[in-house]
């Protein structure tokens, strides 16, 4: 069972960051109905991977691996599930600006949407981008039992 879960959560941040990684090139291109269809369906996979890396990561900590005081006690795990919140919350404002353009691209319009907004977009996704590289700086840093 551990191995299952090891494997899950391993799929699911991979399927994340690729994800992320779509969003951070469309993000950069014009903003046109199939790029909204897909920014909008990406950013439904990225928050999917996201939800399921971290119920599985919980699950892993609390019944499958060394228990909760071991992943409590390291600063190393403590660095990336903070890091991983802090990204759940900024990733919320993409997120929410590709729902509202869900009216637009039903009715077959692209969204409108103003350069500045998209800029600031583009600057979101690029931090979130930086983040999953701290993120995994922890966890080869936890895995291998450093900074307790």
């Amino acid at each position: 069972m551990t191995v299952t879960f090891a494997f899950l959560h391993h799929l699911a941040a991979f399927t994340l960051v690729a994800a992320l990684a779509i969003e951070f090139l469309l993000i950069r291109q014009e903003i046109t109905l199939d790029n909204a269809r897909k920014l909008i369906l990406v950013d439904g996979i990225y928050g999917a991977a996201a939800a399921i890396v971290l119920v599985v990561g919980l699950l892993r900590v609390f019944y499958f691996e060394k228990g909760a005081a071991y992943y409590f006690s390291s600063h190393a795990y403590l660095t990336k599930f903070g890091l991983f919140i802090l990204l759940a919350i900024i990733s919320a404002i993409p997120t929410i600006e590709f729902m509202r353009w869900r009216k637009a691209v039903k009715a077959g319009r692209a969204p409108d949407i103003a350069a500045a907004k998209v800029l600031t977009l583009r600057k979101i996704i690029h931090w979130e981008m930086a983040g999953i590289v701290f993120i995994l700086a922890a966890a080869a840093l936890m895995a291998k039992g450093g900074w307790m």
